[in-house]
């Protein structure tokens, strides 16, 4: 008899963000296990919740039997906790955490105090904690979720072609949403000061998510005159996304802030040299011998690593070099699908 698992996300379980791309590869390799996998999209506003999404998890958790085996994202049940607890005694919940809510960029501090509560409350109430990465379980000692109670399982990569790169203007690339905690503003400050270099800039990612900070990163662009070398691109489908990958020099990743930084070890896939933040669990994501990592924020020591990246051809090949000795060493999604169907069996024991 198969395995049986209702997966519960934030909103359309489609997205393209990091989080939601974990979520949907985790649902594809427990399936070629053989397990029976439901996915549920909740309505309504997240991870503040409105009233809308209080009901669609209550209505979603009540109608599930006795017994059932449940992992909820916690961008979905950080911020109900008594909802959560109302169904816990008879589901056997699990929580999946990428980051905590408190850690979003921009918050203030009566916003982070209030997620730092609430997202305590609801992992008490759940069995079993899984996380993408050992950073956030360190993290998540703050909240009281205890080691045995702990299981990190690291996201995988598919396997990729080694980028052939752009020629004589390089190509940066930074995959990601574009919202305060990503720091596409500090990556447009930093290029400023590099005008006197080729380069082009091509950002991939969601552009809905902020649209007050879209726009400001805009207004940035325009008011250096960078209309025709820095590209917000949008979303992409996999195989644009691919393609893009394939087609640059370098990958850039500026952000404050990650749980673990999946598009950091996707450039690695590719053999490309990256420049990341020191930010969460960045500081460990990218291996020291593949690139550059900087202090969150410093536009400054950003324009330094992008300098040294695109001046100095011998260190850039160095990082390369280094990019293509960790890709022969990443997993795939089947490796880590067979880690999380053990997390969840351990947690049911």
């Amino acid at each position: 008899m198969s395995e049986a698992l209702t997966l519960i996300v934030a909103g359309d379980p489609a997205q393209l963000t990091g989080g939601y791309v974990y979520d949907a590869r985790i649902v594809a390799a427990l399936r070629q296990r053989g397990w029976q996998v439901q996915v549920i999209g909740l309505d309504g506003r997240f991870p503040e919740p409105d009233g809308i999404a209080r009901q669609a998890l209550n209505d979603t958790l009540a109608a599930l039997p006795n017994g059932t085996r449940v992992v909820i994202d916690g961008l979905a049940m950080g911020g109900l906790p008594e909802v959560v607890d109302a169904h816990a005694g008879r589901l056997t919940i699990t929580a999946l955490v990428h980051h905590p809510l408190a850690d979003e960029t921009g918050l203030g501090d009566a916003e982070r105090e209030r997620f730092t509560i609430s997202e305590t409350r609801a992992l008490s109430a759940v069995r079993d904690v899984i996380v993408t990465s050992a950073f956030t379980a360190r993290r998540l000692a703050n909240f009281g979720v205890t080691a045995e109670r702990l299981h990190v399982v690291e996201p995988g990569v598919e396997r990729a072609p080694v980028a052939r790169g752009n020629g004589d203007v390089p190509r940066l690339l930074c995959v990601a949403t574009v919202t305060p905690r990503k720091g596409h503003d500090l990556l447009v400050e930093a290029l400023a000061t590099l005008t006197d270099l080729p380069w082009v800039c091509d950002c991939i990612g969601g552009l809905d998510r902020a649209p007050a900070h879209v726009e400001h990163v805009k207004a940035r662009i325009a008011a250096h005159g960078l209309e025709t070398r820095f590209n917000l691109l949008g979303e992409r489908p996999a195989e644009a996304l691919g393609a893009a990958y394939h087609g640059s020099d370098i990958f850039v990743l500026p952000s404050h802030y990650e749980g673990y930084g999946m598009v950091v070890s996707e450039a690695l896939a590719h053999a490309l040299p990256v420049i990341t933040t020191t930010g969460g669990a960045l500081a460990h994501t990218l291996p020291d011998d593949a690139g550059i990592k900087v202090p969150p924020g410093d536009a400054e020591a950003l324009a330094r690593a992008l300098r040294d990246m695109l001046t100095d051809p011998a260190r850039r090949r160095h990082w390369r070099e280094g990019a293509g000795r960790q890709r022969a060493a990443l997993r795939d999604w089947s490796q880590v699908g067979d880690a999380f169907a053990a997390a969840l069996e351990r947690g049911t024991t």
